[in-house]
């Protein structure tokens, strides 16, 4: 009988050939050899022996289908052509099969496809995308360098399509590119992170000209901060007029408002996640900037090689070095030894990376800001009287992370951390005297509070399948809080020195997290991020624990058009007790207790997101919030009264707050932008017997605003002249005012004789609406290329118009037009500002 030899075909990636070898039987005719990925099939037979063998060759197909559905995993990090600085959130989409993934917070993907021809597409916004061609055959890891697009280069907000978009399942939450930071018109010419986000829908501003961040009607306290994933405590320069991150120093920004993931917890109302800069692993490159606030350079570049890399930004103001004349001519005015006053805040940023191999990065992070304030006045005549104030509030924080890619579809984070807040503030007065009668003396009272943390986490992120994105970890805090501390010292002549502490006790706690979500694909049209967080926190003998569902939502109904819902549950056990309309350092951090319970709140969210090609991105969100046990000062309580301790300052509550917000973007062209509008109503009640606020009645938040509108432009003219404006609405918030009176009789005056006293009446808080607030501010940027790089002069108008916005409604008393009596009458007082400008040079 002939020998044939022929080509059977190809099962998955196993050849199955036919060929001359021996092999005697039935099956034993068929030899496979898995180290070489083939069959041998000897086809010397009879006729009857062939119906078997091609029975066989069936049989052995259906044992080989685990073969034929194999898949493989691409993985790798994506980066800046340029700088190597990893793109957080960039989209890996194959189109043949429609599956995709997005980088994590360290540029790392994973994605895994069945085995055959892929085509993978790799984008970012404001980067040319890159598209790779090969045949998938085994696992692959491809690190990808995109190139910075000049034509899509043009500043946007947008969020991550794999994340936030229409496609994504994440709603309330969007990612802000650095550049837009630098491009809106900016105070005093200083970009500043926290006003941008205040263009936002969801996010309402504090006082006039102040960094204030309330979010959906949520509290100060209620919003997480994070650098490089460790939490800020307080955020504020120069009581809230500037924030404390320097747009030189950042490389990404997302702020997420509700939805929240799994994976964050801790606060009520919104999570600020802010990645620092890496640092340029191809030359040595940075920038000066000069303005009337403050002076900033940036320096970043190999350390050694392109293996380590550091990135350093410094900035400081120079108050205290422009007043020095005024007080110089003071001193001379008043004849006085000596007067020096001065402020000044100043922030520091440093980094390292350092790849230690291809599957293990290391990264130490560093910031150190603080506000120093001081006075110190001194007169000299025959006796000497000095008075000294000094404060000074700040934050330091290092970070100790280490990424590992354990396999291909697994990549842990391992973070240490060390954080501190802490705010001093002394007062000092001394008299020293030749003469013998005279009583000499030297006083001093210092208020000392602060929060330091210890913390320990590790994360993972694990993609068995382009259907699951899993995130999963655990994080331990050792916290130690010093609410309030009163030092007090008097040396007088002849007297017993006084040397005495009084104020609160430090509180020591302990707070885990465990946590996991998972981000699937169920069907074609729909896709779910669920998961749960748990956290647990110990204190004063005490142990609080709490189990918090997160789900989101997506259903495509169209091509570009998609319906979200998310529900989440969220606790939080550090409160922050403030009674002033701006953020100032005396604010106290201070945990639950045996006393005060952790805070809870329920968030149900629902939208639309419609994608107009070329044009816009639009959506539309509704939103419910309920918040249980928020704590505010009593009334008349504040930080200064030592006789109590702070739980006997504070009554316990519940508040709500609900709404609809509105925005439309637009991301490519010359002209980019968006509009944004907000519909909300917050409210407080605190009607535990004995702790009633307002009479135990329901009265509006501090910050209740029912309608803001916001309006942003950003056009580039060419590569040399760019422009900007923003504009701004908002209905007027709350104030507590007087706005009834009474008549006091039978008070008696020094001398004995009675009169009457009008005294004013508050029949609840936040009685008064101010007036509407809104501004129109402009900036224009002026861009040069120099032999060493690019200099850039920024001007940047604020309020343009010259409104006279309130800042602060007070009651006062003037003549009424008849010139015979006085009438009551409120005042209002605002804050100007004029036109300011910035020169930089980049090099």
């Amino acid at each position: 009988m002939k020998k044939l030899i022929f080509l059977l075909g190809e099962v998955g990636n196993v050849h199955v050939i036919a060929n001359r070898k021996s092999c005697y039987g039935v099956f034993r005719n068929i030899c496979y050899s898995a180290k070489n990925n083939y069959l041998c099939i000897d086809n010397t037979i009879n006729i009857d022996d062939m119906k078997k063998l091609y029975l066989s060759i069936l049989i052995l197909m259906c044992c080989l289908s685990p073969a034929a559905a194999q898949n493989y995993t691409i993985s790798g990090y994506i980066t800046d052509e340029n700088s190597s600085e990893t793109l957080i959130g960039a989209s890996v989409f194959e189109a043949g099969l429609k599956k995709g993934a997005a980088g994590n917070s360290f540029g790392f993907y994973s994605l895994t496809l069945p085995r055959g021809t892929v085509e993978i597409r790799y984008s970012y916004v404001g980067y040319a995308p890159k598209t790779v061609h090969f045949f998938l055959s085994k696992d692959t890891i491809i690190n990808v360098r995109l190139k910075e697009n000049n034509v899509l280069q043009e500043v946007t907000v947008t969020a991550s399509p794999q994340e936030t978009g229409v496609k994504g399942t994440q709603m309330s939450a969007i990612h802000v590119p650095v550049a837009q930071l630098k491009a809106v018109p900016s105070l005093l010419g200083e970009s500043d992170l926290i006003k941008a986000l205040q263009l936002l829908p969801g996010v309402q501003s504090g006082t006039e000209g102040f960094t204030g961040f309330y979010v959906r009607g949520g509290g100060p306290d209620e919003n997480l901060f994070l650098l490089d994933g460790v939490p800020l405590y307080d955020i504020n320069h120069l009581g809230g007029f500037f924030s404390v991150f320097n747009a030189d120093a950042i490389k990404s920004v997302t702020l997420y408002k509700g939805g929240f993931p799994a994976r964050f917890g801790s606060r009520l109302s919104s999570v600020l996640d802010v990645r620092m800069n890496d640092g340029n692993n191809k030359k040595l490159h940075g920038n000066v900037s000069v303005g009337l606030l403050s002076a900033k350079v940036n320096l970043e570049g190999p350390l050694f090689d392109e293996k380590t890399t550091f990135n350093v930004s410094a900035r400081r103001t120079y108050y205290d070095i422009l007043a020095q004349p005024i007080l110089w001519y003071l001193q001379a005015q008043n004849d006085m030894k000596k007067i020096k006053a001065g402020y000044y805040f100043y922030d520091l940023n440093a980094k390292i990376s350092h790849r230690l191999s291809d599957r293990d990065r290391l990264f130490l992070s560093f910031y150190m800001g603080d506000d120093v304030m001081s006075v110190d006045t001194e007169e000299s005549y025959a006796e000497t009287n000095r008075v000294q104030t000094n404060w000074n509030w700040g934050n330091l924080l290092t970070v100790l992370r280490w990424n590992r890619v354990l396999n291909n579809k697994l990549f842990m984070n391992a973070t240490a951390h060390f954080t501190r807040y802490r705010f001093d503030m002394g007062f000092g007065r001394s008299f020293q005297s030749n003469d013998p009668n005279s009583e000499n003396y030297d006083t001093s009272i210092e208020y000392k509070s602060g929060i330091q943390d210890f913390s320990g986490k590790i994360e993972f992120d694990y993609a068995p399948d382009p259907n699951h994105d899993v995130k999963f970890g655990a994080n331990y805090i050792n916290h130690t809080f010093h609410p309030s501390v009163f030092v007090a010292k008097e040396h007088k002549s002849g007297a017993v020195p006084l040397d005495t502490v009084i104020g609160d006790k430090d509180v020591f706690a302990g707070e885990v997290v465990a946590y996991a979500e998972d981000n699937f694909s169920i069907g074609q049209r729909f896709k779910m991020n669920a998961g749960l967080h748990y956290s647990a926190f110990s204190v004063q003998g005490k142990f609080y624990h709490s189990l918090q569902p997160r789900v989101s939502v997506r259903a495509m109904l169209l091509e570009n058009l998609s319906l979200k819902a998310a529900y989440t549950i969220m606790s939080q056990y550090i409160h922050l007790l403030s009674n002033n309309q701006i953020s100032l350092p005396t604010d106290l951090w201070v945990p639950v207790t045996k006393r005060i319970v952790p805070m809870k709140s329920h968030q149900a969210a629902l939208g639309i997101f419609y994608t107009l090609k070329d044009i816009a991105d639009c959506s539309v969100e509704g939103y419910y919030k309920t918040m249980d046990n928020i704590i505010e000062y009593k009334d008349g309580a504040t930080f200064l009264n030592i006789n109590t301790g702070w739980e006997d300052k504070v009554s316990v509550g519940r508040g709500w707050a609900y709404g609809v917000e509105f925005l439309a973007q637009k991301t490519v062209g010359k002209t980019t932008g968006w509009i944004g509008y907000t519909w909300a109503k917050s409210e407080r009640q605190f009607d535990r017997p004995g702790e009633e606020l307002n009479f135990g009645r329901v009265f509006p938040a501090k910050y209740d605003r029912r309608h803001s509108i916001s309006v942003v432009a950003i056009h580039r003219i060419s590569e040399k002249i760019d422009l900007s404006g923003t504009w701004v609405y908002n209905t007027g918030d709350c104030a507590t005012l007087g706005l009834q009176e009474y008549v006091s009789i039978g008070n008696y005056d020094y001398y004995g004789g009675s009169y009457t006293e009008n005294l004013s009446y508050i029949d609840q808080r936040n009685n008064y609406r101010k007036p509407a607030y809104h501004r129109f501010d402009a900036g224009i940027n002026f861009h040069k290329q120099k032999k060493h790089g690019t200099r850039t002069w920024n001007i940047s108008v604020y309020n343009i118009y010259n409104r006279s916005n309130p800042f602060l409604i007070l009651p006062d008393e003037e003549y009424s037009n008849d010139g015979n009596s006085w009438k009551k009458v409120l005042k209002q007082i605002s804050i100007i500002l004029p036109v300011f400008e910035n020169a930089q040079s980049q090099r």
